[in-house]
């Protein structure tokens, strides 16, 4: 092990263990939103319960996402001093709006939102958590739209040995870091939806306050379909602009050796380099993968025999994980529909399958989020920087072995305890179920601040 290599592996552990929360967070953060202003336009108390039950999950998970998310910046500093002197003028821009802009208005209004119950107007109130909402999905916007860049460098000249901006528009309308952006966004509310339907399932199997879960869970499978569809439809279009900027990326997603017309798409098994997927034997879809990236049948695709031996980033990672991902997504969308269908027009309470098939798949949209993330990562090597800056250039000059064994050490003993601390109180305020005391909230309509 080197510091390159140990360097990766904490920022590869660190920055997970963080998406354990944001996904979460941002679909969380809407459900929540809409829980309570459906109270405030009904005047529903089941609906302010919602508010508060769902209200207090998601507030553990933002706590922790924050914790764990402040971080991961400091590494740019300690582990990547080079990635940063280098194109820190690029990468910091979207950063600083992040932090000025979007954090700033998150951090004032979850503390309104919390502090607020029964001290202003309940529509004040549901405002502060929208805005709470619009804030976390924005910083989603800046942190995505600056890896976009990382993906698909753009608006920047080469100066003085650095990387210096000339069009900021340029990178805010980057195609790759919009579609990062729309296709995570989504993928988040997934995540949040199979959580929402996880949680009431379990309370559902034991009948347990039967008609808020109902409720809950029909809100979410709504949103759950919706969502799923979207992951989909960006999920094509993300990997369309892969395959126009990030040839290596799309090779390696498909195993692509050879450069040819009309590929053939492996569902299943990795081809070696010789044996090119281009009939309908076995687990072959003829012309697929041309169709798919290019939407014509008979697209040249480039192979990875086109590119040096080292420029070409890990095959076997990237081909499984984009595989798995797209069969989860298949299974959601499938899933939703019919949790939806169900909850419309059926008693949802009485289907026991659908019901332990939903508790059980709650942890699979944050396994499909990783997935596309080992993608996203692991394709871009070895370019920490799409075809500017290897990884091997960004890593710190100054940062011994020693320096990065301890704080790899203390990073994941910290992670781990916070992560055990999270799904301590994740299932324990889950499993009590809502609190039917809803005197110290708001106050009587015509009563508010």
């Amino acid at each position: 092990m080197d510091v390159l290599t140990l360097s990766r592996l904490q920022f590869a552990i660190t920055s997970m263990f963080h998406f354990i929360f944001v996904p979460l967070t941002l679909g969380l953060s809407i459900l929540t939103a809409f829980m309570e202003t459906r109270y405030v336009m009904t005047g529903d108390t089941t609906y302010l319960k919602m508010t508060k039950f769902w209200g207090k999950l998601f507030l553990i998970n933002f706590a922790l996402g924050v914790v764990t998310g402040i971080t991961m910046e400091f590494q740019f500093g300690m582990n990547w001093a080079e990635y940063s002197r280098y194109v820190g003028d690029i990468f910091g821009a979207p950063l600083a709006i992040e932090a000025t802009v979007a954090f700033f208005l998150e951090s004032v209004f979850i503390g309104l939102w919390i502090f607020g119950w029964n001290k202003v107007s309940q529509k004040v109130h549901a405002a502060s958590i929208w805005l709470v909402a619009l804030a976390t999905n924005l910083s989603a916007l800046w942190i995505l739209l600056a890896n976009g860049w990382m993906q698909h460098p753009v608006g920047y000249v080469l100066r003085n040995g650095r990387a210096e901006m000339v069009d900021f528009m340029a990178m805010i309308t980057n195609p790759d870091g919009l579609l990062k952006f729309a296709h995570q966004l989504t993928s988040g509310y997934t995540v949040a939806a199979f959580f929402v339907m996880g949680v009431s399932a379990w309370h559902l199997l034991r009948k347990n306050e039967t008609d808020f879960f109902i409720r809950s869970f029909r809100i979410a499978a709504t949103f759950g379909l919706f969502s799923t569809v979207a992951v989909g439809i960006f999920g094509d279009m993300s990997a369309v602009e892969v395959a126009k900027v990030q040839p290596t990326k799309f090779a390696a997603m498909e195993s692509v050796w050879e450069s040819r017309h009309g590929v053939g798409m492996n569902l299943l098994l990795l081809p070696d380099p010789p044996n090119e997927c281009n009939s309908v034997e076995g687990v072959c879809v003829p012309n697929a993968v041309s169709l798919l990236a290019f939407h014509d049948p008979n697209a040249l695709i480039k192979g990875l025999k086109e590119f040096p031996p080292e420029l070409r980033p890990p095959v076997l990672p990237t081909f499984i994980s984009f595989r798995l991902m797209a069969g989860l997504g298949s299974y959601f969308i499938l899933a939703a529909l019919a949790a939806t269908i169900l909850s419309r027009w059926g008693k949802i309470e009485n289907q026991k399958l659908l019901l332990k098939l939903l508790l059980y798949s709650l942890p699979l949209p944050y396994l499909a989020n990783f997935l596309g993330w080992v993608v996203a990562e692991v394709g871009r090597q070895p370019w920490i920087v799409y075809g500017v800056l290897k990884t091997s250039a960004g890593v710190s000059k100054s940062v011994s072995l020693s320096q990065v064994i301890g704080s790899l050490v203390g990073f994941t003993l910290l992670y781990g305890f916070l992560g055990v601390i999270d799904i301590y109180l994740l299932a324990k305020f889950a499993r009590k179920g809502p609190d039917n005391d809803l005197s110290t909230l708001i106050k009587p309509r015509g009563q508010e601040a």
